[in-house]
């Protein structure tokens, strides 16, 4: 990683207050029985696929973000019109008449993603610029734009096409979406510049017009409620779009103090989702209340498991939009990450960002595929779980399955340690009476000793030499001492 790349992603961090998206004390618990089935089904998926896709992929740059007047290092300008804002903003508007995934195959990003151990993904249907990469009827800001070169290919419809091919590999469809609408006249009004991330005008002077967006908005959710499938997540971003008595005073350092109300009436927009697609899950990110179903920490896991549903969403290079040049996390770092996140009781939400041409990177290919090797001997220990405290001794992480009573201890090897240890020793728990203790891949069990209130697994020099894994090393304890 360049030292450029790492300072973007730092600054990227710094623009939102992490905190955030991590307090458990103001989650309010839903009330639907619908959607807490789903969202009990949902804390059982652990993994799932992000992918932040649009235009901007043709120029290599940070999704949307150079299109904002803030003056930070995210949304830094660069091409021959960088010094040039209004030329600048021409040109990147015009992308969409050269964006031309001739390559885009859906069908194999699904099979990937499946054979990963992923079981559901979250798609940008459109982000702050605007940008629709689904065939909306309320603006020809869209992927099948009159103007755009995709828009006679039989696949052009990219969200309907993404979301079909998902699921007919057996994973659930979650739908991206922008709160914030940087093309819209309605949110930026073209009578006023545009200083920062924010509507440029009050809404509360021009309620027509803010009205208007207002419905503008739920137009464009109830067309991906109605002609795209069956969909589980509604997953929004752009937090700063909220209404004013819900905005924390952490919030004020994203661009200019407003005091505008923001609100786009989510309760209106919740309903009309679970009419057309009972128990949905609701994401309205980092807006505490009734529609923020599960918290969304954003590239980072928190230090501590959470009591409430929650995800981690992390890229899996560094960027979340298409970089040639991008660096991928090793498949021992992301096997590391899946198990840190699951045992703190949350999912990992990996995002790829496909190329203009409509590929993914060699590498991100690479990466699932090594995360399939480890999911095909290790995924119970994964896969209907949650968190038991401590959730973490030394090298290693903990697990319990939902039901059955079964404990995992998954070992997490050092950079340069590719064999298992000849012992693994816990404090916090011990197999109960008549408890069985094994290893996923290995056949018999393995023996085990007390050491006070805790154990010391022996693994055999056969397991050590001829590990049934790479990256992290699982053992199964069938019931534990309460």
């Amino acid at each position: 990683m360049t030292m450029r790349m790492v300072w973007l992603v730092l600054t990227l961090l710094a623009a939102f207050p992490l905190s955030a998206q991590e307090k458990e004390e103001n989650y309010v618990p839903e009330q639907d029985p619908a959607v807490l089935a789903k969202l009990s089904q949902w804390q059982d998926y652990k993994l799932g696929l992000l992918m932040t896709w649009g235009t901007y992929s043709q120029w290599g740059i940070v999704e949307s973000w150079s299109l904002c007047g803030e003056d930070e290092g995210w949304c830094e300008r660069r091409g021959p019109f960088a010094n040039d804002y209004e030329k600048y903003k021409k040109a990147y508007e015009n992308l969409k008449t050269s964006f031309n995934p001739l390559k885009f195959d859906p069908d194999r990003w699904a099979g990937a993603a499946s054979e990963a151990g992923m079981r559901y993904v979250i798609f940008t249907t459109k982000h702050h610029d605007g940008f629709c990469m689904f065939d909306t009827k309320t603006t020809d800001y869209k992927i099948t734009s009159k103007e755009g070169a995709f828009r006679v290919n039989p696949k052009s419809n990219v969200a309907r096409e993404i979301f079909d091919a998902f699921r007919k590999k057996g994973l659930v469809a979650g739908v991206y979406y922008s709160k914030p609408d940087w093309h819209s006249p309605d949110y930026w009004w073209p009578y006023f510049p545009t200083p920062d991330r924010h509507v440029n005008y009050d809404p509360a002077k021009y309620p027509d017009r803010w009205n208007r967006f207002k419905n503008y908005t739920y137009s464009q959710i109830e067309e991906l409620m109605t002609g795209y499938g069956p969909i589980d997540i509604l997953w929004f971003d752009g937090a700063w779009v909220r209404p004013l008595n819900n905005m924390p005073k952490e919030f004020e350092s994203w661009g200019k103090k407003h005091n505008y109300n923001q609100d786009v009436d989510m309760p209106r927009i919740a309903k009309m989702a679970r009419q057309h697609q009972p128990g949905i899950l609701v994401v309205d990110r980092w807006v505490n209340g009734f529609y923020e179903n599960y918290l969304t920490p954003e590239n980072k896991v928190p230090e501590n498991a959470l009591s409430v549903p929650w995800e981690s969403c992390i890229t899996m290079a560094t960027s979340w939009s298409y970089v040639k040049t991008d660096k991928y996390k090793s498949v021992r770092e992301l096997v590391h990450l899946l198990v840190d996140v699951v045992a703190k009781g949350g999912n990992l939400l990996l995002n790829i960002g496909p190329s203009p041409e409509g590929e993914w990177a060699p590498d991100a290919y690479d990466r699932l595929k090594g995360i399939a090797a480890w999911m095909k001997v290790n995924k119970e220990s994964i896969y209907e779980t949650r968190a038991i405290a401590p959730y973490k001794e030394g090298k290693v992480c903990l697990t319990r399955k939902k039901e059955g009573g079964a404990v995992y201890a998954i070992y997490l090897p050092e950079k340069n340690e590719n064999r298992p240890p000849r012992t693994i020793g816990l404090k916090s728990l011990q197999p109960a009476a008549g408890a069985t203790v094994t290893m996923p891949g290995v056949d018999g069990e393995l023996r085990w000793k007390p050491d006070g209130n805790g154990v010391v697994i022996d693994l055999p020099e056969s397991i050590q030499q001829k590990p049934p894994c790479e990256n992290a090393w699982v053992i199964r304890i069938s019931k534990i001492q309460r």
